[in-house]
This record gives C-alpha cells, sequence and structure tokens, in this order.
C-alpha cells in the first residue's frame, strides 16, 4: 500500500553498498553510531583514511557548559572513538572547527585538497540526514567526486519504515526536507553553470 509521503522517504532516505574509496566523510555530530560506522568500513578495507569533521557544535557546547564532557571538539570526541575501535591515528584527518553541515564539507574539502587526491568518497550520516549531506558535499566538493552513502540509525532510531508514526520523527525529517529546499536553491543555477 502506497502513502502520500512515500516521495519524501525515497527522496530523504537511501543507501549505497559500500565500496572501495579514497576516503570515508564524517560530518560531525555527537553521535557515537557515525564513527563505529566509519571505524568499521575502514576495518573492512574500504578506505585508507577518515575525515570526521566538526567543531564545537551546539550540542557540544551545552555539555561542555555543564561540565559533563571534557572534548575540544566533535572532531576530538570523534577520533577518539575511532581509536577505540582500532583505526591508527595516522588515517585519522583532522578537521575541527566546522560549525555546520556546510563548514564540515568547506572545511573538509580544504583538509582533503592539502592531503591526499580523492576521486570516491564515502559518506557515513545519519539515515534522515543522508540527503542533505550529500548534496552539501556534492556543492563543496570537487564535481568530479563519486560518493557511496552509508548512513547510520542512532539512538533516536529514525528508519525509513518508521519515521512517519511519530511526531518527533516527523518533525526532525521535514526540518530536514526544508533545510534542502532552503539551502540548494542558490546551488540549483551554479550546478546548472557545470
Amino acid at each position: 500500500m502506497t502513502a502520500p509521503f512515500d516521495c519524501i522517504t525515497n527522496f530523504m532516505f537511501f543507501e549505497d553498498l559500500p565500496s572501495k574509496a579514497d576516503i570515508i566523510l564524517v560530518p560531525g555530530a555527537m553521535r557515537p553510531e557515525l564513527m563505529q560506522k566509519a571505524s568499521e568500513l575502514y576495518q573492512q578495507g574500504f578506505a585508507p583514511y577518515i575525515l570526521p569533521s566538526g567543531g564545537i557544535g551546539y550540542k557540544l557546547g551545552q555539555e561542555i557548559a555543564a561540565g559533563r564532557l571534557s572534548w575540544k571538539s566533535e572532531w576530538e570526541y570523534l577520533r577518539d572513538i575511532a581509536l577505540k575501535n582500532g583505526v591508527p591515528e595516522k588515517a585519522i584527518l583532522k578537521e575541527d572547527k566546522a560549525l555546520n553541515t556546510f563548514e564540515n564539507a568547506s572545511m573538509s574539502w580544504q583538509v582533503v585538497q592539502d592531503n591526499i587526491k580523492v576521486k570516491k568518497a564515502i559518506l557515513v550520516c545519519k539515515a534522515h540526514h543522508a540527503r542533505r549531506a550529500l548534496l552539501t558535499y556534492q556543492a563543496a566538493f570537487s564535481n568530479d567526486i563519486e560518493y557511496i552513502v552509508c548512513p547510520v540509525i542512532d539512538e533516536r532510531d529514525i528508519r525509513k519504515d518508521n519515521w512517519f508514526l511519530d511526531q518527533t520523527k516527523i518533525n526532525l525529517v521535514m526540518d530536514e526536507l526544508a533545510k534542502i529546499g532552503k539551502y540548494f536553491a542558490s546551488e540549483i543555477v551554479r550546478w546548472n553553470k557545470g
């Protein structure tokens, strides 16, 4: 049975099978599942580098202010998870200033340009954030890069088959959808010019 919002589900939630790439990109967030997945892909030999990105985002800033956490950036938090999962420090590139998804992508692009040549990248992101994360990295990186999107389900359990059953999940997914319209209206003209 189809629902009127199936087109939203299919647009927002998608996943590629992992394949060999030059790097694994992780947009910043205080979500351990992101780096656990990136570490797993690294350990399976899908890419020689992981680039987590993130400065002191809103959630981390609140936790630091309350004295509950001591990491200095989302990058440091994610790096520590990678190290605990057996990723060697030399395989973890550093971007620790970004405060939002656009900065995650644009500042990661600078790190990539300074360190390695990338033709193919694995993007590890939250499942409901996959479309916006992909579009953001496509906007910030070179047009020649192929992306493999490997989303994860975090503790909020927002999935393709349940996001529409709970108002909090609906709000999060629809907020992501609204951000896509807001963020990429100007990019479409640039993309058309090639």
